[in-house]
């Protein structure tokens, strides 16, 4: 099969459609951001790429703190609402009937509706052009017990993790390998 080569681009996918929540001087926001990843394991650092017009940007400037909530499928409508909608005429959690909930440690808010909700602290903020990208510790991982086992074990599959790919949104959940698999020993059976 031959591939077909088109201009630069930002099609990366799937990519998490992230719903991250800011708040600064006594207002909140929810922003639907795709650039986003992990870019370090220890220390354990984030990243988001945010347009400064967007009234988010200020938000997370002034307080140098967000939230990544790692959505489920289920409320994709609203992903794709706070991903559409600015949040400075309209409070976002209640148009989309998302919960407020307490951070461990930031002052902003997480979205009680997702599975996983990271905290991050910005420690940088690097201007590329069309986005500014804030680099940011990652101060606090907070998962729905729902997802965790009597042992401890957390288990994603059970999340329907939402995807975003070239304009469209997906629902991920069925698992076809561990990180390992492919080079694991068989166990021997007697």
């Amino acid at each position: 099969m031959a591939k077909v080569t088109w201009k630069p681009g930002t099609l990366m996918a799937p990519v998490p459609p992230a719903l991250i929540s800011c708040a600064y001087g006594g207002k909140d926001n929810l922003i639907t951001i795709a650039w986003t990843g992990i870019i370090n394991s220890e220390p354990a650092k984030t990243y988001i790429s945010v347009r400064p017009s967007r009234y988010s940007y200020d938000l997370i400037k002034k307080s140098g703190e967000f939230v990544i909530n790692m959505p489920s499928s289920h409320i994709v409508r609203s992903i794709d609402f706070c991903g559409i909608k600015s949040g400075k005429d309209l409070d976002k959690f209640a148009a989309c009937k998302l919960t407020r909930e307490k951070a461990s440690v930031l002052s902003c808010p997480m979205v009680a509706e997702s599975p996983i909700s990271i905290e991050c602290k910005v420690t940088e903020i690097v201007p590329l052009g069309t986005h500014d990208m804030f680099i940011a510790d990652i101060v606090a991982v907070n998962i729905d017990e729902r997802y965790i086992d009597e042992k401890g074990k957390f288990h994603p599959e059970k999340c329907a993790f939402a995807a975003y790919a070239h304009g469209q949104y997906f629902a991920l959940g069925k698992k076809i390998g561990s990180f390992g698999y492919s080079v694991k020993k068989k166990k021997n059976r007697k």
